[in-house]
């Protein structure tokens, strides 16, 4: 708690005070013998209250089969409690109002609708609630953010910028403790607590922003409605309602299992109601726009919304697989890198062992690549890899992986492929490689080439069961190949090269 804030709250003279005739009702209602007679004299001794309160008695706030003429009647209607509410709510607003803010941060006139919806709302909801006392949830939720008029009235622009800072209501509460060290809600107690408003109006006022805190089951329930009433008022004042509704929707369905069509009509009540309500308290609604336009509005945001969040979950998901292409894929030949190679081979031979049909791989090392090097330069030597590799793509089928294996060696990876295929497969492209020569520069300079090539199978009953002996069986072959004169495919068996 800020002390010096409170110190200078307390003592600052333009406070408003509670008025006295709201006194005088509170001290007449809370007698345990109440003469109605004399409340009723007390509030006609006001006949600009008198007028209010009768007003709204015969509103269709209250929808009275008949009309009440007297104050007398009200209380013998209504009761005690509802007259000493609308009382309180009167006087307390009459009291509280002041010059629209419009200028600084802080909008009085949007505090007041906000207040007048967020009211409205809690009378609505304290049937669903389960609470008895419509009348006081109604007057604690009108009176719960009387501490932004008391810090507004106290810092004055230095609120008016902290407000400015807020997105919307809900994010008021944490801005105001890391520069203030206290809340609304904090100040707005210290007020309930000046005017000496019983438990059941203070503690909704102090602590509907922190309902955690609040030990009292039928206080913490009073609370909880407080503040479900002001989320479903900011459906209705903020510039962005979508929040708000879904907030009201999630709580709506966890307290009392309501539906969202249903909660979506008990919002559009509220605001019908509210509609009713407001000018009692002298309150301009504005242009506020019915629910159902809210809603609409809301829902296109959302579609909005979810639509460019697909859109960049495509555009995430297109550039993750474009990263995951480039890290697996040699930059030369745009065949897949050895780190491709690996997880391919094991993949796929893990697979075949288990489905126990066959699978091939396909080792090619292309001739004499040292002296290409050597004799006619890099760029040369990248030409023909490049080459060959154009050569292996066409050669690769869908299920296929063509692979840089290292330097000048490469490789086809071939699930569900025999031993009879492969090998044809190795002297297609081993023809392919020899039968014409490789244009290795601009000027149109070529190179004769081939490649030797070794082939190793996986077939059902075989012990190449691994992506390390498959690799071995088939560098085998074509280590064998090489010493049969280069420019030949060899396929590796068990009792030799062949």
């Amino acid at each position: 708690m800020n002390e010096k804030l409170v110190e200078r709250i307390k003592t600052c003279p333009t406070l408003p005070s509670l008025p006295a005739i709201a006194v005088k009702v509170l001290e007449l209602a809370q007698s345990n013998d109440a003469d109605i007679a004399e409340i009723a004299r007390v509030i006609s001794s006001d006949p600009a209250l008198s007028s209010k309160i009768l007003k709204t008695v015969n509103s269709s706030f209250y929808a009275r089969p008949q009309n009440v003429s007297t104050v007398s009647h009200a209380l013998v209607i209504l009761g005690l409690q509802s007259v000493k509410t609308l009382v309180l709510g009167f006087s307390l607003v009459s009291n509280l109002a002041g010059p629209d803010g419009k200028k600084s941060g802080f909008d009085r006139m949007r505090y007041w609708r906000r207040s007048v919806y967020a009211a409205t709302a809690a009378k609505v909801l304290s049937v669903k609630a389960g609470v008895a006392q419509a009348e006081e949830a109604f007057l604690a939720t009108l009176l719960a953010d009387i501490g932004q008029l008391v810090l507004d009235q106290v810092l004055g622009e230095e609120y008016s910028t902290l407000c400015l800072k807020a997105a919307g209501h809900d994010d008021l509460p944490a801005l105001e403790l890391a520069e203030l060290s206290m809340t609304h809600a904090d100040v707005g107690r210290l007020m309930t607590e000046k005017w000496k408003l019983p438990p059941l109006l203070s503690v909704p006022v102090g602590s509907h922003h922190s309902t955690e805190t609040v030990t009292d089951a039928a206080l913490l329930k009073m609370t909880e409605l407080v503040a479900l009433a002001g989320r479903c008022a900011d459906v209705f004042v903020d510039d962005n309602a979508k929040p708000a509704i879904e907030a009201v929707r999630a709580k709506c369905a966890e307290k009392f299992d309501m539906a969202e069509a249903d909660t979506d009509q008990l919002l559009a009540d509220i605001g019908a109601k509210t509609r009713d309500i407001a000018p009692l308290f002298e309150i301009n609604l504005g242009a506020n726009a019915q629910f159902d336009q809210i809603l609409k509005r809301a829902n296109e945001a959302l579609v909005e919304l979810t639509l460019q969040s697909q859109q960049q979950a495509t555009s995430l998901a297109e550039q993750n697989v474009k990263l995951k292409e480039a890290a697996t894929t040699d930059a030369l030949t745009g065949l897949g890198n050895r780190q491709r190679f690996d997880a391919f081979l094991a993949e796929q031979l893990t697979q075949c062992v288990a489905l126990n049909t066959p699978m091939a791989l396909v080792l090619l090392d292309l001739d004499h690549f040292k002296k290409v090097n050597d004799t006619h330069g890099h760029p040369a030597g990248d030409a023909v890899i490049k080459y060959v590799a154009r050569l292996l793509k066409a050669v690769a089928r869908r299920q296929d992986v063509a692979c840089r294996y290292g330097g000048e060696e490469m490789a086809l990876i071939l699930p569900s492929t025999t031993r009879a295929t492969a090998a044809a497969t190795a002297e297609a492209v081993r023809r392919a490689v020899s039968a014409k020569p490789v244009v290795v520069d601009d000027e149109g300079k070529t190179l004769e080439v081939s490649a030797s090539l070794g082939v190793a199978v996986f077939e059902p009953g075989s012990p190449l069961t691994t992506a390390g002996t498959l690799l071995k069986a088939a560098d085998m072959a074509l280590y064998n190949a090489k010493n049969a004169g280069r420019n030949c495919v060899k396929v590796f068996t068990l009792k030799a090269a062949a």
